[in-house]
């Protein structure tokens, strides 16, 4: 027996689904995912694996965190762990970070980071140990697995009522209320089985074993409810845990739309709103391909139509003095004026207004000063001195009368400068509506109905929410790829340009994949669906796009904190300005003070300094969305134009990937077609390039390959297996010379023959049985045809270009010398990557770092952004800052303009910002009037905010034409 460090499961080395050595060691894996992580960053995990001896003392299965103690604060041994699921994590290559009461907590993944951030304390609660306790009953059945239970009264542990585990509400993964009565459960995915379906699991009539008489559809998979990853033709028991396998055949759940506000991503509620932070209205985090009426935009025009004609009036009646003859003056007297002004302006100010108000209210109770502040305290001030003003204007001073002994009144102020902010917020809304554009293209590239192929060879259109993987379907020319697949008959080309921004269409044969949104060309094609759903390209796209988008740049860091700064100097500078101008103002001196108070509170409206930088990261994300370069943060976007020095991996990254077999050459007695058998046999086991092309290759040939037993893997230098009774070994020289592969007279004579190869650019590798040299079989791996023209751009925009690769140094020059590189490093073993990543580092460059597979991960971890392949590996774009959905390089020149775009805009939105409130204020505040006699009306002002707004929106837009 021998535990997966990974996960911590107990398996058998002989039915182990996969290993690999580590320092001498072999470990085993219950799946090839544990295996892949391992292989990425085998030091994470090694450390924390027990000791083989003691893996026959520990229970076959590994007790969920919530189920043992944990104390969240405690740091595990070689790296942090991770306090929601209990998992060690390295730093440097965790899925994210948070900090609370100025410690950092690092995370698995993206999952456990968003639980920890909405609720740390839930999560630092040290936990208690488990206590036996007797067997638990649900629905009138015994459940003998449960042996254990948090510590605790009877009545703080419950049934999740899907899988049968004995959970605590406190650390349960969700809950869901069903008719008065509340569920927890033990992981999200019972969470949204029982949602999907309550009586299911809370009829015993109805249970499982009513559910499996009904037959279950054609093509239906069966799921494991503890062992997700375990996935089966037909429901059989679980080969890990022993549970009955369940249909997997649930549709998802329509999502709850959730709003986020546009510049603080970080406030999110279920409802629309405006931010408790800005102020702004907050948006769907979600978008859908029909563009939904924004309520936000429904409701602000819908007062600023209301206000608009009673705000003329009072407009008119306030400066009816300047209309030739007087004419108002002879129907109304200045009291009868004031009135009607009063009657007119009050449902405009305190119900058209009235979410100004309250935003303003908000922002003083969350101490985050913003626009609406200045706002409410500008026009309520001008309001409720005209009230007063009107209903008891004995009580005004004399110095804000008029010669004729009139109190002058502002309603006209309030009225005008309210319906101007609900027109820009109108203008605005509208505006910001456009960002969105891109995601709604997006989502729009998917067709709504699929041709589907049933088992007695009829085909019915059927909506896209009931394809499932594995069902065939027709794709007709000129039609749209319903979801991702590979094409099982026909031929055809596709254009992919939706996705990958390259207008030439691709061709597509037998047993190649194809990506959903894409449009079929002239040839008709049945394909197999592998991913549908959220697992789709697209809707990862879509995702990553969106989550780009809410996401903050450094930059905006600056305009943070002088917005915090700004309102509170804001209303300073008003009051001084109020008070300069009572002193040293001309009559009526109050009247003067409380108009160039105002308009100095509305002019320097923060609402600009807060858009500049969210509107051009939404913009510029969705135009690099559109071109194929997807930026997973905000902070991606920002540090590319920064980058001094791309890392690169050679294979998949600058060639295609997909290496063909070229030479087999055989020591006599043993011939070519034997030495290829066992090679590929034992190849078969490993996931790398080279062993897919010596596997194609025989496979070509016609031979017939044989299992192979105790495979290990050593990364970076070669494999092992058993097949029958040989012990086959294949890889480098040095692999052979560690194995102690005897007569080394025949491996030097197999070296000299493998050097030859690679001058021509091919990957030896040397294959021995039974401790013998044999021969050695040669790959070569095609340039990409993007590549020569993606670096000759990247060397104009002055980067160094330096390749890594695993590859022979000789093999490595040979490739160097056709693209015309000057600097590689080559013999380069996985967990090197990262550590030349950090040598350059160390010299004070911006490190970017490009690859497609497994073990790039760490480094593209390292790297100030990480730029991963689209055709790689999910671990490599989980690690990536970027993804190039095309796979080439050019993707990254696209990446680096787009980044300089972006930033250049960011930057003049802050210029335009900062030079509006530093020309603005001081002249509301008065200061050209001694020279010029020019004072800034507050309506004008008003105009002002609004308009440079829209020109920050409308700056930001400019990005969906940028050329890349």
């Amino acid at each position: 027996m021998a535990r997966d460090p990974v996960c911590g499961m107990t398996v058998e080395p002989e039915t182990a689904a996969g290993q690999a050595e580590y320092e001498g060691a072999i470990s085993y894996f219950c799946s090839l995912s544990c295996r892949d992580r391992f292989q990425a960053a085998p030091a994470q995990y090694i450390k924390k694996a027990a000791p083989a001896g003691a893996a026959a003392q520990q229970p076959t299965r590994r007790p969920l965190p919530m189920m043992q103690a944990m104390p969240a604060q405690e740091t595990a041994a070689g790296g942090e762990r991770d306090p929601v699921c209990g998992m060690t994590v390295q730093p440097a290559t965790a899925a994210g970070s948070h900090i609370h009461e100025q410690k950092t907590y690092y995370f698995c993944c993206q999952g456990c980071l968003e639980k920890f951030r909405a609720d740390p304390v839930r999560y630092l609660a040290p936990v208690a140990a488990p206590v036996s306790t007797p067997p638990r009953q649900f629905g009138g059945k015994a459940l003998p697995m449960l042996g254990t239970s948090p510590a605790g009264p009877a009545a703080a542990a419950v049934i999740d009522p899907v899988c049968g585990m004995t959970v605590d509400p406190a650390t349960a993964a969700g809950s869901f209320a069903h008719q008065g009565t509340t569920y927890f459960f033990c992981c999200q995915g019972c969470l949204t089985k029982f949602r999907a379906d309550p009586a299911r699991y809370l009829s015993p009539g109805s249970s499982k074993e009513t559910m499996s008489t009904t037959p279950a559809p054609p093509g239906t998979k069966y799921v494991c409810p503890m062992c997700p990853e375990v996935l089966e033709n037909k429901p059989v028991p679980c080969p890990k845990c022993g549970m009955a396998l369940e249909p997997d055949s649930v549709q998802p759940l329509p999502t709850k739309t959730e709003y986020v506000c546009p510049m603080h991503p970080e406030v999110v509620q279920a409802e629309p709103g405006p931010c408790s932070k800005c102020g702004m209205a907050l948006e769907p985090r979600t978008v859908t391909v029909a563009e939904e009426m924004n309520p936000e935009l429904v409701d602000m025009a819908r007062r600023f139509w209301v206000a608009l004609a009673p705000a003329a009036v009072v407009f008119l009646l306030a400066m009816s003095h300047m209309l030739p003859g007087h004419p108002v003056q002879h129907l109304l007297s200045d009291t009868q004026s004031a009135w009607a002004q009063f009657i007119l302006s009050t449902p405009v100010v305190l119900w058209a207004g009235w979410p100004f108000f309250q935003r303003g209210w908000m922002s003083i109770v969350h101490r985050s000063p913003n626009m609406f502040t200045l706002i409410a305290i500008g026009t309520g001030t001008a309001y409720l001195y005209s009230v007063m003003a009107t209903l008891f204007p004995s009580w005004i001073p004399p110095s804000f009368h008029l010669g004729s002994g009139a109190v002058p009144v502002y309603f006209e102020a309030a009225a005008v400068i309210t319906v101007l902010v609900l027109l820009g917020q109108v203008l605005e809304l509208r505006a910001r509506s456009r960002t969105t554009g891109a995601i709604r293209a997006l989502l729009g590239l998917a067709p709504k109905t699929a041709r589907r192929i049933e088992e007695d060879g009829r085909e019915v259109n059927v909506p896209l929410e009931q394809v499932q993987v594995g069902h065939r379907l027709r794709v007709r020319p000129g039609e749209r790829v319903p979801v991702d697949g590979v094409i099982l008959e026909g031929a055809t080309s596709m254009d992919e340009s939706m996705i990958t921004g390259e207008a030439l269409p691709v061709e597509k044969f037998a047993g190649e994949r194809v990506t959903g949104g894409t449009i079929n060309g002239s040839g008709g094609v049945v394909m197999r669906a592998d991913r549908v759903g959220a697992d789709t390209l697209l809707s990862h796209i879509v995702q990553m796009v969106a989550e780009a988008q809410r996401s903050r740049a450094p930059i905006q860091r600056t305009a943070d904190v002088v917005a915090g700064y700004f309102v509170p100097v804001v209303v300073g500078v008003a009051i001084i300005t109020g008070v300069l101008w009572a002193w040293l103002g001309p009559e009526p001196r109050l009247a003067y003070a409380l108009l160039n108070a105002v308009a100095v509170l509305i002019i320097a409206c923060p609402c600009a300094l807060g858009l500049a930088t969210p509107m051009s990261i939404m913009v510029g994300t969705g135009r690099g969305a559109s071109a194929g370069v997807l930026f997973k943060k905000a902070e991606a976007l920002e540090t590319v134009e920064k980058v001094s020095t791309l890392v690169f991996d050679k294979t998949g990254t600058l060639t295609e990937g997909k290496p063909k077999l070229r030479v087999v050459s055989a020591t006599p007695p043993w011939s070519e077609t034997d030495l290829l058998r066992l090679a590929a046999s034992v190849e078969r086991g490993s996931e790398h390039p080279v062993a897919t092309a010596i596997v194609g290759g025989a496979e070509a040939r016609g031979l017939t390959l044989e299992p192979a037993v105790g495979f290990m893997s050593k990364a970076g230098k070669g494999v092992m297996a058993t097949v029958g009774t040989t012990r086959v070994a294949v890889g480098t020289v040095e692999w052979l010379r560690e194995l102690q592969v005897g007569d080394e007279a025949a491996l030097v004579a197999l070296d000299a023959n493998a050097e030859l190869m690679r001058q021509t650019g091919q990957t030896v590798m040397l294959v021995a049985v039974d401790g013998q040299a044999i021969g050695l079989v040669g790959v070569a791996d095609p340039i990409k045809s993007s590549t020569p023209e993606a670096l000759r751009l990247l060397r104009q925009e002055g980067i160094r270009l330096v390749m890594v690769t695993g590859d022979h140094a000789v093999t490595a020059q040979a490739v160097a010398k056709e693209l015309g590189l000057d600097e590689v490093r080559a013999g380069v073993k996985p967990d090197e990557k990262s550590r030349i990543v950090q040598e350059f580092q160390r010299q004070g460059q911006v490190v970017a770092m490009a690859g497609d597979g497994i073990n790039d991960a760490p480094a593209l971890a390292q790297a100030d952004v990480g730029m991963a392949m689209g055709t790689g590996t999910d671990v490599a774009m989980e690690n990536a800052g970027v993804t190039l959905v095309k796979g080439d390089l050019r993707g990254i020149v696209r990446a680096y303009r787009l980044s300089k775009a972006t930033m250049r805009n960011i930057r003049q939105n802050l210029f335009f910002a900062f030079v509006y409130n530093s020309i603005g204020v001081p002249v509301a505040a008065g200061l050209l009037y001694p020279m010029f006699g020019l004072l800034l009306s507050p309506m004008i002002a008003s105009a002002a905010m609004t308009l440079s707004s829209l020109s920050v929106i409308s700056n930001a837009l400019r990005l969906r034409q940028t050329d890349l």
